[in-house]
């Protein structure tokens, strides 16, 4: 009899019978109050009836058209409609499956527009499991070990963690850009460097923001140095953070971005967005791929993009993301073991320490285990796995909120005393 795989493993014992906006039904009949999203991924909730009636109507139309054999009408809507949300300047795109296709396609573009071999990631980013995204990935040894050697050409940066380092924010950045240049004069000439990749807020690697003014210290050294920044939204954008795109929470527009996760409401489809000039320094045939741009996930996709903007999901994402922080806050002043609690938007987090302020992640396992038994579904991350995730979907009310945040207080005083 075949299993699944004995690698995978389960962040809840749940199974699905059926979901509906940010509540999971099992199969015995419980409902659990969802505040992982598949990770970042069920935007508009689960189930979301424009979505599945926009998928319903796709499959009985086509399912699946090659879009380099023949073209598409869902493809060109998601296209035509992008170009409503993408950043000025940013207006041609190349469609893949998932995050790291869309990651591994921004490596490719950066390298053959600028023919240097080098690429610039920051610690505790987190860009993908193939060897190319893997290979830029420091949110956890457990992404890159076991499978080397990996990609060549990848240096790694310091990310201004100023919680980690129990610095200010500025101090953090300056140390930051510093070790940043200080890469550039020993390890990483300019005129080698490709690119820099980086999240507008670390997903994997513990759901830190990127402060503004870093990001702007990279847009000034790329310009500079005619590198290029790259943008990895795959869990930041489509309003996840309180804005369209993450980056948004700065003046700071990438040269490529990459987005996926939010965009289809669960179905799988991924892109890159750049200049039509810089797209076209790319070699001919370089893009390409069976699955990418899939007429259903590209209906899906068009439906989720109608949902965000008629009801105002954005905005509601900066509503309930700031509700959600001040639940957090208070938990934070309650509970001594919680060291940070922080975020954007519907992207937020806690960050456990023991009494020694030394990372703790028995206690974040400990509290998003015991979070099931409370009807709360929530994630770990960081890259020392103590800081508990919580992403609901964008249409999560005031009421989820509370209740989310009611459940959590009771996992605290069961797990914390």
């Amino acid at each position: 009899m075949a299993q699944l795989s004995p690698l995978l493993m389960q962040a809840t014992p749940i199974v699905v019978e059926h979901a509906r906006g940010a509540w999971i039904t099992a199969t015995d009949g419980v409902d659990y109050l969802d505040f992982t999203t598949g990770i970042g991924v069920t935007s508009t909730g689960h189930c979301h009836p424009r979505v599945v009636a926009a998928a319903r109507e796709q499959v009985g139309k086509i399912i699946h058209a090659q879009y380099t054999t023949v073209m598409h009408k869902p493809l060109l809507e998601l296209t035509e409609r992008l170009g409503d949300v993408l950043p000025e300047g940013l207006d041609s795109v190349f469609y893949a499956n998932s995050g790291s296709e869309a990651v591994e396609a921004s490596l490719r573009l950066a390298r053959m527009a600028t023919g240097r071999p080098n690429l610039i990631a920051f610690q505790g980013g987190f860009h993908g499991r193939t060897v190319a995204a893997a290979s830029l990935t420091t949110a956890g040894t457990k992404f890159r070990s076991g499978f080397a050697p990996l990609m060549a050409g990848v240096h790694i940066a310091p990310f201004p963690a100023a919680f980690r380092y129990g610095w200010d924010e500025d101090t953090a950045i300056d140390f930051a850009l510093r070790e940043l240049d200080f890469l550039l004069q020993t390890t990483s000439s300019p005129a080698d460097t490709a690119a820099f990749i980086i999240e507008p807020a670390l997903g994997d690697g513990g759901y830190v923001p990127t402060p503004a003014r870093f990001l702007a210290g990279l847009r000034e050294r790329a310009d500079r140095h005619g590198i290029l920044l790259i943008l990895d939204e795959v869990q930041t954008g489509v309003g996840r953070t309180g804005r369209f795109w993450g980056h948004q929470h700065s003046s700071v527009t990438p040269d490529i971005l990459i987005t996926a996760k939010g965009i289809a409401s669960g179905f799988p489809i991924s892109a890159i967005a750049a200049s039509r000039e810089l797209m076209s320094r790319g070699w001919p045939g370089s893009q390409g791929g069976t699955y990418g741009g899939n007429a259903v996930a590209a209906a899906a996709a068009v439906a989720t993009l109608d949902v965000v903007r008629d009801e105002e999901l954005v905005a509601n994402s900066e509503a309930m993301g700031a509700l959600l922080h001040t639940g957090l806050q208070e938990l934070q002043q309650r509970f001594p073991s919680i060291g940070d609690a922080r975020g954007l938007g519907l992207m937020r987090a806690l960050e456990f320490v023991g009494a020694d302020g030394e990372a703790a992640p028995e206690i974040a396992s400990a509290v998003q285990t015991a979070a099931v038994g409370h009807r709360l579904l929530t994630l770990t991350c960081g890259t020392r796995a103590n800081v508990v995730r919580l992403i609901p979907p964008l249409v999560v009310s005031a009421d989820e909120i509370a209740f989310g945040l009611a459940a959590l207080s009771d996992t605290l005083d069961e797990v914390l005393g």
